[in-house]
């Protein structure tokens, strides 16, 4: 068994939920949607002492991707994203325009995600979720009970589909076949607000319930 430690707060412009997770035996670790504020990042990965191998994106809008550059300069850590989100990656300076967000350049990714690849510094895996973006992508860390959902599922509702790629019937069925057949106890993390679990969005959530 790992020692898992992990921490969430949320960064950047729009408050997304970065999640620093990792192994304090082996120190190899994780940052989950670096969206902002590097150097925070960077001190909590120090503090929990994990050396950060890769910034893993559950996907490529502007709140979620802003301080990879800057953590991939310091580290040399990996930029990991679903091929189907690339086109939105290439877009980072026109979302940025959008918001009226300063732009900071961040590089390409150099690691592809797949549905089903395993992580290799925890016992987890990646989940494709379809819908808020083509290239959405889930992390379940089963030995942790925890599921990393991005913008996916949030707690009492779901990620928006009326941007660029987004889908509603694809993040329906995401929701429902990828991420209601966890184990009801697994803490959700969401890309924004606040925490909640597996059972709790299949009974009460107020727009994807589980298949009766």
């Amino acid at each position: 068994m790992m020692n898992i430690v992990h921490e969430s707060f949320p960064v950047g412009p729009l408050q997304c939920n970065c999640t620093v997770i990792g192994d304090t035996d082996s120190g190899r670790g994780y940052v989950f949607d670096p969206g902002g504020n590097p150097e925070l990042i960077l001190a909590t990965a120090k503090r929990l002492g994990l050396s950060i191998e890769a910034l893993i994106h559950t996907h490529a809008h502007l709140d979620h991707i802003l301080a990879a550059g800057e953590i991939n300069r310091q580290t040399g850590a990996r930029n990991c994203l679903h091929r189907d989100d690339m086109f939105l990656w290439e877009a980072l300076e026109h979302q940025c325009a959008l918001f009226g967000v300063p732009y900071t350049p961040v590089p390409d990714p150099n690691h592809w995600l797949e549905h089903d690849e395993e992580l290799n510094c925890l016992p987890g895996n990646c989940i494709h979720t379809p819908g808020h973006t083509p290239g959405s992508m889930s992390f379940y860390i089963e030995q942790a009970r925890l599921l990393i959902a991005g913008d996916t599922l949030f707690l009492g509702s779901v990620g928006r589909t009326d941007l660029p790629g987004g889908n509603t019937q694809q993040l329906i069925h995401s929701i429902q076949s990828r991420l209601y057949t966890l184990d009801e106890a697994t803490l959700v993390i969401p890309g924004h607000g606040p925490n909640t679990t597996v059972g709790n969005e299949m009974r009460n959530n107020a727009f994807v319930t589980a298949k009766i």
